[in-house]
């Protein structure tokens, strides 16, 4: 009984705070979620041979994304963040997008891109309120850092009370710290992959990559047709192009 109440309380307290930075996202946050969204569903599994990437464990799906939004006029890269170990928080490597706007004053926005976000904050034998959660959670990211902040701390306060209702210690790879340095950490942008020599195992790795995309627009597509009371609507094509690379 203690633990319906447990549960009922997590997705009254978190949802409407999920929810709320949801619909608090700035209008270009928006407005490139919705181009973001778009371009992905363009992608198909033929599309990702092109993409020569070793090791790809979904690169593919980055660097041809990255490629769709530079042909849009988007100054987009495909970002790679390394950290060291830290005393309980492990060492580790992430790879994500971003796009980059240069104002009028010199200085510079960033957006970061995740193609699949909810991915990071899976858990073992959640209890049911933090599966609702999880699936409150946006499929693909697209905002600041700042707003990037609120998700993780929430969800990494929504783990840890998932965790201790079956008496399980937060691992360390669900952690915070560990979330924040995986956008975070220093980071290099790259625009086009590396390719190596690869046999057999490169195909595989795409039938992966293939199987991992198709589950990406289906969830993008369920959202797209269940959440939209949620979202603001894509403001007019003028204040998107505000993120299009300008040109003399």
């Amino acid at each position: 009984m203690k633990r319906c109440s447990c549960n009922s309380s997590l997705v009254i307290v978190i949802i409407p705070r999920l929810q709320c930075y949801k619909g608090l996202q700035d209008q270009h946050g928006i407005d490139m979620l919705s181009v973001v969204n778009s371009l992905i569903l363009s992608i198909n599994c033929m599309d990702l041979e092109f993409m020569k990437c070793c090791s790809c464990n979904s690169s593919c799906i980055r660097f041809y994304l990255v490629e769709l939004l530079r042909l849009s006029g988007y100054d987009a890269a495909v970002c790679t963040s390394r950290w060291h170990g830290t005393g309980k928080v492990p060492g580790g490597d992430h790879e994500y997008i971003d796009i980059i706007n240069y104002n009028d004053s010199g200085n510079t926005d960033r957006l970061v891109i995740d193609i699949d976000f909810r991915s990071h904050f899976e858990i073992a034998r959640a209890v049911p309120s933090y599966n609702r959660i999880l699936n409150s959670l946006p499929v693909v990211y697209v905002g600041s850092l700042t707003k990037l902040n609120q998700f993780l701390q929430v969800m990494a306060e929504a783990a840890k009370s998932s965790l201790k209702q079956n008496s399980m210690p937060l691992p360390p790879w669900r952690s915070l710290a560990y979330l924040q340095s995986k956008w975070h950490s220093p980071y290099q942008r790259q625009i086009h992959p590396e390719p190596e020599p690869v046999s057999d195992p490169f195909v595989s790795q795409h039938k992966l990559c293939a199987g991992h995309l198709n589950r990406v627009k289906s969830l993008i597509q369920f959202e797209m047709e269940t959440d939209r009371s949620h979202l603001k609507k894509p403001a007019s094509r003028a204040k998107v192009d505000r993120w299009r690379i300008r040109t003399p």
